[in-house]
């Protein structure tokens, strides 16, 4: 069985948007407690958070920014028509942050084989200057670069399973070879980047892969874009590290989202993660993002830890691109001046 971390903390809950927002303490407080029922929270690694310095958040946020966001500590604070502070909310982003870098550097040491950041609030809508969609810091953003910058990682792979591309993400690696950023995500919809031309800044194109989405796409969809786009670039990148930003909101009951995944499905996801690192000897860190259906998330989240554990090894080989076909080969075509998808 695997070393596991996993990052938990009730502040996380106390992040509170207001009454009836989808980004709800609930979501959390579900998957804590399957956590305990599941017997998982005797198998895994739990890893105590820290608070992130100033100076990690502006890794990627401007010093104004992260001055903003702080004014909001202790009170209620708009910061955009999405987007909302309640007064521990500051401090759980600190947090937050804080706990995925905690993370990120027991993966990178050796201490964890992998970990999973069952944080909130979520981060790949924040930008450098401006919050987003639910996000006030960028988690995983942050992870890559204290990676790159801090700990000596040369190649960072990112990839994105939310049902909303990860724009904030995007632009902090644009222009970045060294940071390989890859998203499936349904298409157009909030935030409406992503577009299948978005591939990167002048000397990093290809550096970005968005694989923008109909709706309808299931299991075996995801899988087989996973495997036909996601599992060749990695093995001419080699990251050694993979970060995920990892989304629920793909479900088939999500009230957010127009996808067909199963629980089970993002399990086969995360054993093609784990395929996709073993040029980094299996070095996965995975950042909790949106997700809506606060019971289904757990079940899924549960089979997530659970590959991650070694726990549960589904099959991988039953992948049908279906109606994921078409996107396929438009990507494979946008893309193969870059990666080579032939082998």
């Amino acid at each position: 069985m695997r070393k596991t971390g996993v990052v938990t903390d009730p502040l996380f809950i106390k992040h509170d948007p207001g009454p009836y927002h989808p980004e709800s303490p609930e979501r959390l407080k579900e998957i804590y407690s399957m956590l305990d029922t599941s017997g998982l929270n005797d198998l895994l690694t739990k890893v105590k958070p820290r608070t992130a310095s100033s100076s990690e958040i502006c890794l990627v946020h401007s010093e104004d920014y992260y001055k903003f966001v702080e004014s909001s500590d202790g009170t209620s604070l708009s910061l955009d028509p999405d987007t909302s502070t309640s007064p521990d909310s500051f401090q759980a982003a600190m947090l937050a942050a804080g706990g995925a870098i905690e993370l990120v550097d027991m993966v990178v040491g050796g201490e964890l084989d992998n970990g999973f950041a069952l944080i909130r609030p979520p981060g790949h809508h924040a930008e450098r200057a401006q919050a987003r969609g639910f996000c006030l810091f960028n988690n995983i953003a942050i992870c890559a670069q204290h990676a790159t910058e801090e700990l000596g990682v040369k190649r960072v792979m990112i990839v994105d399973w939310d049902l909303h591309h990860g724009n904030g993400t995007m632009h902090s690696f644009w222009d970045r070879s060294d940071v390989l950023y890859a998203s499936t995500h349904q298409y157009p919809y909030y935030p409406g980047t992503g577009a299948l031309q978005d591939i990167g800044g002048k000397g990093a194109e290809g550096y970005t892969i968005s694989i923008p989405l109909d709706t309808g796409m299931g299991d075996k969809e995801y899988a087989s874009i996973f495997s036909s786009i996601l599992l060749p670039v990695a093995s001419a990148f080699e990251p050694e590290l993979l970060l995920v930003s990892a989304g629920f909101d793909t479900l088939s009951s999500d009230p957010l989202g127009g996808m067909r995944m199963s629980p089970e499905g993002y399990g086969v996801l995360m054993a093609q993660m784990l395929q996709m690192a073993s040029a980094a000897s299996g070095k996965v860190v995975v950042c909790l993002e949106g997700g809506y259906d606060v019971r289904r998330q757990a079940l899924a989240v549960e089979q997530v830890l659970r590959v991650m554990l070694d726990d549960l090894k589904p099959d991988t080989t039953s992948e049908d691109p279906g109606a994921a076909q078409s996107i396929i080969s438009a990507v494979q075509k946008q893309q193969s001046s870059f990666w080579n998808f032939d082998s």
